[in-house]
């Protein structure tokens, strides 16, 4: 018998959809974010302030109203910074 070791989903080519794949992607990103973080808080932070205000860009300014508790709080913060200019 052959001990093939503990598997991840990485290691199975499954077909999935776009969405499961956007959702794949996020993952990874927020896996990036708290590998950041864990090594340089505030460069992590300087990252989040500045997805926040590209995603509010691309969104025609509605990135508030796909926010709620804390992720609002901060989104308010970051887009009312002098140095976004608003």
């Amino acid at each position: 018998m052959t001990d093939i070791g503990q598997l991840d989903d990485t290691d199975i080519d499954l077909a999935i959809d776009e969405g499961e794949a956007d959702e794949r992607r996020a993952m990874e990103l927020a896996s990036r974010l708290r590998m950041v973080a864990a090594e340089d808080p505030d460069l992590a932070q300087d990252l989040v302030e500045g997805l926040i205000v590209a995603l509010d860009q691309a969104m025609g300014g509605t990135i508030r109203q796909h926010l709620d508790g804390p992720a609002l709080g901060v989104a308010d913060r970051v887009l009312r910074a002098p140095e976004q200019g608003r």
